[in-house]
């Protein structure tokens, strides 16, 4: 079984929908952290969804909605590791564009070396 460490990221320029990660389909992940932070005065909030496939067709799941984020200042969502199975997706909409940036620790664990 592979281990891989990695990062997911985005500078949130829009306010719709934005695939922050997908679990490839060999492949299970687990979620350390999921940092957010506002880089003006005014502040915002994020939704995160988990699909549980293609976000188009597949059903939708709340992790945060509309989670406030104070001007100038940094949040971390989860308290827990949060565990993906294949092919789900994390989605991530800011409600305002040009204001968040979101990072995301990933351990990517492969499931075809075993």
């Amino acid at each position: 079984m592979a281990n891989v460490y990695k990062n997911a990221k985005l500078d949130l320029t829009n306010n719709t929908a934005n695939t922050l990660y997908e679990v490839p389909s060999d492949s299970r992940a687990l979620i350390k952290s999921i940092l957010v932070s506002d880089d003006t005065n005014n502040g915002s909030s994020i939704t995160v969804d988990l699909f549980n496939g293609n976000p188009a067709s597949a059903s939708k799941f709340n992790l945060f909605k509309t989670k406030a984020v104070a001007g100038n200042s940094t949040i971390q969502l989860l308290e827990e590791p949060l565990i993906l199975m294949e092919s789900e997706v994390l989605q991530v909409t800011a409600a305002d564009a040009n204001r968040l940036h979101i990072v995301a620790s990933i351990l990517e664990i492969n499931r075809n070396d075993q």
